[in-house]
């Protein structure tokens, strides 16, 4: 390789890791991109009604911090009530089945005896890892700072790119060579297009599956129906293992009534989750998104490793993104073109072959005279 090409390799390395460096910034500004491509569709609706852009703005805004002032509001108080009795009831379960114990002791042979665990052995053996637990959530709270000033930065970001989307746009097609900047234009109308599409049929599958679990939780008696089915609901943005998430805090709070309504939560969200797998999601994002079940979970397993949860959250929307621009500039505009080409060159040489002559790629080749009389630039 000469000089040039050698300085343009370093760049490329050095660029790669600048972005490697940045790549949590660069997601929470992706963030902030969704979020601003979701309210300003929304600002889009009003405004054909004939409503003003800023008046718009404001109401699309309004209605997303209601959504989220109201799910907090459904959410935080029964879970606050429920976890806190949970604290006290499940000592005392511990005493029960303990007592349970050393009366069953009594009523079983003495060889038998020593294979009966001792519940207060198996707590004090616990205690490092029930430590360890303690510490990763004090280590979690001390590090909710940093979640509000992250979830600030989106918010601001949200902002700022409501107010003018079509500057911000421009800035970024300009990037690009000015021959390529209209085909830009046009992966980004369909990068809008999909995003939306995923939020409608995200939605959608949200509010099917936190009704359902609202119905079955509700005829089940469980306490906290609502907050656990809109928490459901909620966690069903991460395919997959959203659902499995959103059992646990069930679960738990099924444990203060009865233990069978364990056992019966699990069960009732099994069905939720293989409904919403395999009818709800299908039927919905084929409509909305095209992406196969396997693309996605090997989304999920790419991200969450490489970026943690927030990867993780936003998986679905980085792929259904990154699947276009893969489509359109990998496929369309390299790997199909680059087979038209080799076409082409396959026929010149078929051509070359009948006529005889050893250089096909002479000027005066009939073949290019072939070409240059269908030029379409004639």
């Amino acid at each position: 390789m000469n000089l040039g090409q050698w300085i343009g390799l370093i760049a490329l390395i050095l660029s790669l890791y600048i972005l490697w460096q940045i790549k949590e910034v660069l997601l929470l500004m992706f963030a902030a991109v969704v979020l601003a491509t979701t309210l300003n569709r929304l600002a889009r609706r009003f405004q054909r009604s004939g409503m003003r852009r800023g008046f718009a703005v404001i109401l699309s805004v309004g209605i997303f911090f209601a959504v989220v002032i109201g799910f907090f509001w459904l959410i935080v108080p029964p879970f606050a009530q429920q976890f806190h009795e949970l604290t006290y009831r499940v000592p005392q379960g511990f005493e029960r089945f303990n007592n349970w114990l050393d009366a069953l002791r009594t009523r079983i042979p003495n060889q038998l005896v020593s294979y009966i665990p001792d519940l207060n052995s198996l707590i004090q053996q616990a205690q490092p890892f029930i430590n360890r637990a303690l510490g990763s959530s004090f280590a979690f709270v001390s590090g909710s700072l940093e979640v509000v000033l992250k979830v600030l930065l989106v918010l601001v970001l949200t902002g700022m790119l409501l107010v003018d989307p079509i500057a911000y746009r421009k800035v970024f097609v300009r990037l690009f060579p000015s021959f390529y900047r209209r085909r830009v234009e046009g992966i980004l109308d369909k990068c809008e297009t999909s995003l939306e599409g995923w939020v409608t049929g995200a939605v959608i599958a949200m509010g099917v599956v936190g009704l359902m679990s609202v119905v079955g939780l509700s005829v089940l008696g469980v306490k906290a129906a609502l907050a656990l089915g809109v928490l459901a609901g909620f966690l069903n943005l991460i395919p997959n293992l959203g659902p499995t998430m959103s059992v646990l805090p069930a679960m738990a709070i099924a444990l203060l009534d009865n233990p069978w309504k364990v056992i019966a939560v699990l069960i009732l969200y099994f069905i939720i989750q293989q409904t919403e797998s395999n009818f709800i999601t299908p039927v919905v994002m084929a409509h909305q998104v095209s992406l196969l079940p396997a693309v996605t979970l090997i989304a999920q397993l790419f991200f969450v490793t490489f970026f943690g949860f927030l990867g993780l959250f936003l998986a679905l929307p980085l792929t259904v993104v990154a699947k276009i621009w893969v489509q359109e500039i990998l496929i369309k505009d390299v790997l199909d073109q680059w087979d038209d080409n080799q076409t082409k060159e396959t026929e010149l040489v078929i051509v070359s072959h009948f006529s005889g002559d050893d250089d096909p790629w002479a000027d005066d080749h009939p073949a290019h005279q072939v070409d240059d009389a269908v030029s379409p630039e004639d």
